[in-house]
């Protein structure tokens, strides 16, 4: 007989462990998925293209309804979890539903962090996170009007491209002195910079918000040093917290993020958690190709292999960003290292390779990121660089 598996949280980490375990463990658990969105998984990683109208709704959905019941599996979305309750084993819905389990799976992402300061309730402030926001960004991305957009990571950087892209003048503020500062060093950032002003948005780097105006609805942003932006939408992008609440609720051991071992297992044997809620060793990941090593890993422990740990991930970015490849892995800052680099400005190219020990360390490369995976295996493998060192920015072509 199957045993009962229910896993809360209906987003990519989630998905990506059902499609392990169908590998892993195919028949073992009767699986339940649920999820609060009101529809089925899809990628958070696409959701500036949709805001851009670069692809259509249905183009971000993971996995179709026929592959979840092929894989024999309940989804549940559109319904929230109220409680946990450890001793007899049960998940309660919002709506009083309630589903028992022998193992427990918690994927359930991330909050969006909104700052402490006056005006964040205002009409027509709004976060970057869910398909929901996108909704509600598109709802107010009209031609001519003004947003101004908080926080020069990933997601702000994204929301900007999108909104700039559905012609609305774009202020981009970011509280550091450079964008994307944990993924990028400064010549590769100085890059991104240009790049994302070409494309019609005002960056403003070392930029503090200090309120955002209006009476019923957002009307501009101040800033700390009395600059105020028009705007007639606020987006908020500064980063993500752990959602932990329900295991908080639940008494599982929890700090920023819910605590898991090298087996993905909680304070209670049987409750597991991976992905952006997790936190291993002192680190909670927002990135999702850690939440798939994850998934990997527990799918083998949850098929009876105890052997199957995980040990961290080696952080990698590789994506797309304003229509820019970028990628950075490792320590790619490199301080009091010896670093490789090479610069083309006409073609908007920049590589750095970091190499501590006879080891490549860490790497950043804008423009051009064919090689990214490469590097972040020669990374991973710990391999030994010196012997073709002198020619390692050009990539694998040139070890042939």
């Amino acid at each position: 007989m199957s045993e009962p598996l229910v896993i809360i949280g209906q987003g990519m980490a989630a998905t990506k462990l059902v499609e392990e375990l169908s590998a892993h463990a195919l028949g073992r658990y009767s699986i339940i998925v649920i999820g609060k969105e009101p529809r089925r998984a899809y990628n958070r990683v696409l959701l500036s293209s949709l805001l851009a109208g670069e692809i259509a709704a249905e183009e971000l959905e993971l996995k179709s309804a026929d592959w979840w019941r092929h894989q024999g599996v309940t989804n549940v979305y559109g319904r929230g979890v109220a409680s946990i309750d450890r001793h007899a084993k049960m998940v309660t819905l919002e709506d009083g539903v309630s589903f028992g389990y022998e193992k427990l799976v918690l994927a359930t992402g991330s909050h969006p962090v909104v700052p402490p300061i006056p005006g964040m309730d205002l009409k027509g402030v709004m976060t970057f996170r869910v398909m929901a926001d996108v909704d509600a960004m598109m709802a107010g991305a009209q031609s001519g009007r003004a947003a101004v957009v908080i926080g020069g990571g990933l997601l702000g950087l994204e929301a900007a491209y999108g909104l700039a892209h559905a012609g609305v003048k774009v202020t981009l503020i970011h509280l550091m002195d450079r964008l994307m500062e944990r993924q990028l060093d400064v010549p590769a950032a100085a890059l991104l910079k240009a790049t994302v002003e070409a494309k019609g948005v005002e960056v403003l780097l070392e930029a503090k918000t200090a309120r955002v105006i209006g009476t019923d609805r957002v009307e501009a942003v101040e800033l700390a040093d009395g600059r105020v932006i028009p705007a007639d939408l606020v987006v908020c992008a500064i980063g993500i917290s752990p959602n932990a609440d329900l295991a908080r609720m639940a008494g599982l051991e929890t700090k920023r993020g819910i605590l898991v071992d090298d087996g993905l297992c909680t304070s209670d044997p049987s409750i597991f958690a991976l992905g952006e809620c997790a936190e291993h060793r002192g680190v909670s990941y927002g990135l999702v190709e850690p939440a798939y090593e994850q998934a990997r890993i527990l799918a083998r422990r949850l098929a009876g292999d105890a052997k199957a740990t995980y040990a961290g991930s080696v952080l990698a970015t590789n994506l797309k960003v304003s229509g820019v490849s970028v990628f950075s892995a490792g320590d790619f800052l490199g301080e009091d290292k010896d670093a490789v680099i090479f610069k083309d400005e006409a073609r908007g190219i920049y590589k750095k390779l970091v190499v501590e020990s006879e080891h490549l360390t860490g790497a950043v490369l804008y423009g051009d990121t064919s090689d990214g995976l490469y590097y972040l295996g020669l990374m991973r493998s710990k391999a030994e660089v010196p012997a073709f060192r002198h020619d390692l920015i050009f990539g694998p072509q040139q070890q042939a």
